[in-house]
């Protein structure tokens, strides 16, 4: 069980002295059986006020009002907290006996609930990413369902290339099949359409990803740490399970989850806006340090981050 401490830091920076509407944060994680937060502290320059409430999702968000003037803003985080890194699980010893196989239908006490997290996300006339999502399924013979989920994430892996993308927003997922390629909130969003257009659940899901090998290491080791995005699908019986397009994992040992939602847009970490012009806004830096250690005292660094131009997307 590691310790954990992260510290997310992102720093915008004016030509002159601007004022700041309200900004929308999302950096605080909920606590959960895989996950115990024991502190958080929200920085930010010029001094703002914070008010904390719970979304519609029940994720932590803090919303910050600035009454100065700045050249600089900054927001840092820093949360310290246990990790309990899952293992693979084994869905196929879980999953209920009439969804083994797909396809198959929610029982009725679940699908009125999991009616949002089935509706489509993006308009496909051409029925691009169904013919895609459809490829995964055997010709001939039963389709295993947790087969069909990990091939769908190897797949992304395998036939996609990952991009560091630093404008805001994520790329429609017929878009991000027909370029082959996505950051990871893209991919993220792929897989979750995928899934919904084979009549199974998903929701997106933004937080921090760390180096794997530092997770009961005995000696130093440097890792990256950055903001990242994958996504949950309920799987009948084992419940919502994490897959990692990006990596073309089922469960991450080495993912912090911060918030999910039914689209990418409402886990967007930092948003916000500003009173001047575009020619002011000088550039943006966001830093992601992740500090494990399995042991009090025994802290090994994990150098971190991304830099970008624009709002930080999820990852």
């Amino acid at each position: 069980m590691p310790l954990l401490t992260v510290t997310h830091r992102t720093t915008y920076r004016y030509a002159r002295p601007v004022r700041f509407g309200d900004h929308r944060l999302m950096l605080r994680p909920r606590d959960s059986h895989d996950l115990r937060l024991l502190s958080a502290t929200l920085v930010t320059t010029p001094p703002a006020r914070l008010r904390w409430k719970h979304g519609v999702f029940g994720n932590s968000i803090a919303i910050a009002s600035f009454d100065d003037a700045s050249d600089l803003l900054e927001f840092i985080s820093t949360i310290e907290l246990e990790h309990y890194p899952a293992e693979p699980m084994d869905v196929a010893s879980l999953i209920e006996p009439y969804a083994e196989t797909h396809p198959f239908a929610y029982a009725a006490e679940d699908a009125d609930d999991l009616a949002p997290y089935l509706r489509r996300h993006d308009a496909d006339p051409e029925r691009v990413v169904d013919i895609w999502a459809k490829s995964f399924i055997k010709s001939e013979g039963q389709t295993r369902t947790e087969d069909l989920l990990i091939a769908i994430t190897r797949a992304i892996k395998a036939d996609f290339t990952y991009e560091a993308r630093e404008e805001e927003g994520t790329r429609a997922s017929t878009e991000t099949l027909a370029r082959r390629s996505g950051a990871c909130r893209d991919f993220a969003l792929l897989m979750m359409e995928a899934c919904r257009s084979l009549g199974i659940a998903a929701r997106f899901v933004s937080g921090y990803l760390y180096d794997d090998r530092l997770i009961g290491s005995e000696n130093p080791m440097v890792g990256g740490g950055a903001t990242h995005a994958w996504c949950e699908v309920y799987v009948p019986g084992a419940g919502w399970v994490e897959f990692d397009p990006t990596n073309g994992l089922m469960v991450g040992r080495n993912l912090i989850r911060v918030a999910v939602t039914r689209t990418p847009e409402q886990a967007v970490p930092i948003s916000g806006s500003f009173i001047g012009g575009a020619d002011d806004v000088l550039g943006l830096d966001v830093s992601v340090d992740v500090i494990v250690s399995a042991l009090p005292g025994d802290r090994v660094s994990a150098a971190a981050s991304s830099a970008a131009s624009t709002h930080p997307p999820p990852a």
